[in-house]
Parts: C-alpha cells; structure tokens; sequence
C-alpha cells in the first residue's frame, strides 16, 4: 500500500503541475477553448454560461496556476488533507467536461495540455478517469504520506508558487507564448503543413444484422450497409486544413503565402487593443519601402473595418479570414506576423511590435 501511494502522489502531483504549465504558457488558447465549452453549454444546458464568457481569461489564469499550486503543494505534502479535496473538486469538474465533450462529441480536443498534446475526448476522459482513482485512493491512504516540510514553509513555498504561476501567464498573456505548440510558430512553412505528410488511409465500417464490422475495402457484399468512413493514419494528414484568405474579389491565399508578407492581425476590431497602433502603422509604412508587402487579415465584416481603419490610420489592404483560424495564428489583438514564401520568419504581440530592421535582418 505505501509504495502504490507513494507512487500516485509523485504522478498526481507532477501531472497537474506539467498540464497547468503547459496551459499557462498559453493562456490566451486555454481562454479560447474555455469560452467554446461555455458557448455549448449554453446551447445545450443553460443561457447562463455565456456570462462566464467574459471571464474566460481570469478562469484560464487562474485555473492553470492552481493545478500548479495543487500540484506543489501535494509534492511537499502541505496541508495534504485540504489539497487532497480540491485536487477532487477539480478532477470531478474536469471529469465532467471531458465526459460530456466525449459522450455528445461536442468539443472534439479538451485542451487538457494545450497544443502540446492532442487527446481525443475518450482519451481526455480516461485520463480524468484514471486520476479520479489515484486521489480517492490518496484521500483514504494520506496516513503514509508524513509532511516534507515544516507548515510555515510549506504555506511560503506554497504562496510563492502561487505569485510565479500567475505572473508566468500575465506576462505570456502581455507578450506570446514562452514555448510555441502551433502550427503557425515560428520556424513552420504554412503550405507544406497545408498538405499530408504521406498518403492518407482509410478503412470502411460497415453495419450487417446489427453488427459493425470494418473492412481496409469497400465490401461488395449488399447486405452490409455503410455507416462511416475513418482514417487509418490522421496523423499524416494536413497539421493546417482551413487557412484561407479572400475578399470580394476572391480567394487570395496563395497570394498572401507568396514573397515577403507581412501580415498584420486583428481578430476583431471591437475588442482589439489600440494602445500599440501608431507603432504598427509606422511600421506598415516602413515596411513597405523595404519591399515587404504590409496585408491586413482580419475576421469582423467590411463596414466595421473600414472604420476601425479610417479611425486609427492603418493605411495597408486587408482581407478576410476566420475568426478561429486567426485566433490560433496569433494570440493577439492585434498582433505582427512576417512571412517569408510561406514561412513564419517572425512574429509578435502589439505590445513587442518591431522595428522595420528586424523584419529585414529575418529576410
């Protein structure tokens, strides 16, 4: 009994600090993805989930930092007891996302460790499941568990701990990711990830006298009737599948992902922050006269950027793009994106925005 014990308080305790790290290293992502549950649960429960939208990034803050601050606090077995409880309250919460994400196939990826690493919602639940276990047997078993430290400085190391984690995903919420998980980080060249790493494979299931089979062909026999088509090797398919811009002349993706671009985005004009706007439109026209081609991309309708742009002064064309995929590209509003062919050569927050001999020296 000791050592299993022992054994799932090392894990309890190292998981929740590595999955809280990784979700406060990307605070704005755990924001979004917090606001997509609360978006369908208010559809499907009740209305009064959309007022924890606004919210959103204070949950992200602050739930992030506390598995953090469970998870220490458990490793110096502080106030065990009481952290103990919450580590239940947490994991029950948690358990129920990724149960009703996986049971009603609502939110396809939990987000459990970020971009990091992708769980299907089955997996997410299991895990959940799994941990669900491991403190219950923690809460009957603490009695082979003695304190590592004294109580003052458990509480100290404890507080501490608290002051970091919050700073860490103020600071990455102020700026960027410290460690960049997505597809569009610097370094990645968005048309090879627009296409699948090797040909992608697929296997029938197939239903016959209620039964479900599958089959790697497409059966001949009548008597089976189809149900669904499902890759054999997903991983191998496109890492971006919906990067498209356009306007009303058309679709001018492979335009955009063509020489040197340098992409400013701005996910929504009502909520994009103005502070930084004189430095991005300085650095539009600068940039300009160095042979970089300045392309605002944005997802809010065509009158209410037409007068965001006339009211700040951002003199560049802009397009169309989705609200989502811009989120993901940039955790911004607004935010710098430089391009190289396709390439992302640099890439900062409005708060970093660069000087125009940056962008060159990337080239």
């Amino acid at each position: 009994m000791r050592y299993i014990t022992k054994f799932f308080w090392l894990f309890v305790g190292v998981l929740f600090i590595f999955s809280g790290l990784i979700k406060i290293n990307d605070p704005v992502g755990t924001a979004i993805k917090l606001e997509e549950y609360f978006e369908v649960f208010a559809h499907d429960i009740s209305p009064v989930f959309l007022s924890l939208v606004p919210a959103a990034l204070f949950l992200s803050i602050f739930l992030s930092a506390a598995e953090i601050v469970l998870g220490v606090a458990l490793l110096i077995r502080w106030k065990l007891k009481e952290v103990l409880w919450l580590l239940l309250a947490m994991i029950v919460f948690f358990t129920f996302l990724t149960f009703y994400s996986a049971y009603f196939n609502k939110v396809t990826d939990c987000g459990c460790f970020g971009d990091a690493i992708k769980l299907t919602p089955w997996e997410s639940f299991t895990k959940d499941i799994v941990l669900l276990v491991m403190i219950v047997w923690l809460l009957f078993y603490r009695r082979h568990l003695q304190p590592l430290v004294q109580p003052k400085v458990g509480a100290a190391v404890t507080a501490l701990t608290a002051l970091i984690s919050v700073g860490i995903g103020w600071y990455a919420y102020e700026h960027l990711p410290y460690v960049d998980f997505r597809a569009y980080k610097i370094g990645n060249n968005i048309p090879a990830l627009m296409k699948p790493s090797a040909p992608l494979r697929y296997k029938y299931v197939m239903v016959k006298d209620g039964e479900e089979e599958e089959f790697e062909e497409y059966p001949m026999d009548e008597a089976y009737t189809f149900k669904e088509m499902v890759a054999v090797n997903p991983e191998d398919g496109p890492k971006i599948t919906d990067f498209n811009v356009w306007n009303d002349q058309g679709d001018f993706t492979q335009e955009i992902l063509s020489g040197n671009k340098l992409l400013v985005i701005v996910h929504n004009v009502e909520k994009a922050n103005r502070s930084n706007i004189e430095e991005i439109s300085k650095l539009v026209q600068e940039a300009e006269q160095q042979g970089i081609t300045p392309v605002v991309i944005t997802s809010s309708g065509r009158q209410e950027f037409e007068a965001f742009r006339h009211e700040v002064g951002l003199a560049a064309p802009y397009f169309f793009g989705d609200g989502t995929v811009l989120k993901t590209m940039m955790r911004a509003n607004p935010g710098t994106m430089l391009l190289q062919d396709g390439t992302v050569k640099g890439m900062w927050h409005h708060n970093d925005t660069p000087d125009v001999s940056e962008l060159v020296s990337l080239l």
